[in-house]
């Protein structure tokens, strides 16, 4: 049996899209933290109707009941939420089904990497079969409409100008953001990584002064059209 570890993101569907093309048969394993926002998960089901390939869902916890059952707040030095929501739930899907082999989407331009999971499952990258980088995946989706972001929508490591877009776009996910902080105590941003607000609370407000950080024009166009809707 083979398995896409599919996230929803640019690799994992070319991956996904290609290996269907070449009349591969596998299932899409997806694990969420439920705290995608909606294009996420709207993109992986449309991905599997497109396929007609199943999606494989293995239990597991949420970033909320986390953050419930730790009273704190994934980081940089504590990185519980990947191990705990994404790579455990998948191995114990492994180790229930020997005898699978897992398809990760790791390119060709990439630092080179083996499987992270174990020796309990056969691993295959056919990106780099394929000889697949950067420009080879951008160009093969571009026509997909891939979500701009398949992580948490409060998560640690997203740039300012990512906090900026949530707080425009999605309020009632940053309000979600601000009362994690203000129930744990701790801050999702590193206290002096910048010179702007920690707290998302005073983050907001400076964005409701009209201050924009920087990078946010470049982001706003990182969105690739297709090439068919400019002719």
């Amino acid at each position: 049996m083979q398995i896409v570890a599919f996230s929803g993101g640019k690799d994992s569907t070319a991956l996904a899209l290609h290996m269907a093309e070449l009349g591969e048969e596998f299932s899409m394993l997806f694990t969420p933290t439920g705290n995608e926002l909606p294009a996420v998960r709207a993109h992986v089901d449309a991905i599997s109707a497109r396929l007609n390939r199943h999606v494989i869902v293995p239990p597991g916890p949420t970033l909320a009941s986390l953050i419930e059952t730790f009273n704190g707040l994934p980081s940089w030095r504590m990185r519980w939420c990947t191990r705990m929501i994404k790579i455990l739930p998948c191995i114990a899907y492994l180790k229930e089904h020997p005898g699978t082999t897992l398809c990760v989407g790791l390119r060709a331009d990439e630092e080179e990497r083996q499987g992270l999971y174990g020796d309990f499952a056969t691993y295959r990258y056919p990106l780099r079969e394929w000889g697949w980088g950067l420009k080879e995946v951008r160009d093969y989706v571009r026509c997909v409409g891939v979500p701009k972001r398949t992580d948490c929508a409060v998560c640690y490591g997203q740039r300012l100008s990512e906090w900026w877009m949530l707080w425009r776009d999605w309020p009632e996910w940053w309000k979600q953001g601000e009362r994690w902080e203000e129930t744990t105590g701790h801050t999702f941003r590193s206290p002096g990584r910048d010179t702007w607000p920690a707290g998302l609370r005073d983050l907001a407000a400076e964005f409701s002064k009209g201050r924009v950080p920087r990078g946010t024009d470049r982001l706003l166009q990182q969105e690739e059209p297709c090439r068919v809707c400019r002719l």
